[in-house]
């Protein structure tokens, strides 16, 4: 179900291993590690980030900068939940680029 979550929702704008139209998976993923290295810090922070973006919170503001504060999806906080859980288990290098 995770991956039917990030596939369907994320990919779009957040690519897996390249910079589109805002910051790749992993560019994100490796700032979150870095600000948050256990998981469930990093769930937690991103999950509510994403349910609720908002530069004030944001922890990438150089992404901010270059491509704006992520629009409100519109996620409850069990997808954000499901969704950033996928992220910090995920190796997108083990990931073929689509």
């Amino acid at each position: 179900m995770r991956p039917l979550l990030f596939n369907g929702n994320c990919v779009t704008c957040h690519h897996t291993s390249r910079t589109i139209s805002a910051p790749s998976i992993v560019e994100i993923k490796e700032n979150y590690l870095r600000a948050f290295p256990q998981k469930e810090a990093f769930v937690a922070y991103m999950s509510t980030w994403v349910a609720k973006p908002n530069i004030e919170t944001s922890i990438m503001h150089d992404a901010i900068d270059k491509y704006e504060v992520m629009p409100d999806l519109g996620f409850d906080i069990s997808t954000s939940r499901d969704i950033s859980a996928y992220i910090y288990e995920t190796d997108f290098s083990q990931i073929e680029p689509y």
